[in-house]
């Protein structure tokens, strides 16, 4: 039993990353690597201030990757993933305008 769910999957993984990889695969890999990025950015700006913080660069990934993943919901047309990417852009950017609109008055926020 446990030597058959090995291979399956095992097939399975071949199909969706071997057997299936093509452009629009690579182009969705990169985008959750470019969303993932921005905790790993977080985690190592807060650990260099000592407290928690939210760098810039947390923000403009999040864009970053948001946008690509948002791109390749639409043409995979997933609408879980459009719907999901197209609100939190908007957030996203949001928080951007925000954070330029009280920089002069000391934002939480990190220029990193």
């Amino acid at each position: 039993m446990l030597i058959q769910f090995g291979q399956a999957l095992g097939d399975y993984l071949y199909d969706i990353f071997v057997a299936k990889f093509d452009f629009w695969l690579a182009f969705g890999l990169v985008a959750q690597l470019a969303f993932a990025a921005r905790f790993l950015i977080q985690w190592i700006m807060s650990e260099r201030a000592g407290k928690s913080v939210v760098p810039m660069a947390f923000w403009f990934f999040s864009v970053a990757g948001g946008t690509m993943t948002l791109i390749y919901g639409l043409v995979k047309r997933e609408p879980v993933i459009i719907f999901g990417q197209l609100l939190s852009n908007v957030i996203y950017v949001r928080n951007i305008m925000l954070i330029w609109k009280n920089h002069a008055r000391g934002s939480q926020t990190l220029d990193r």
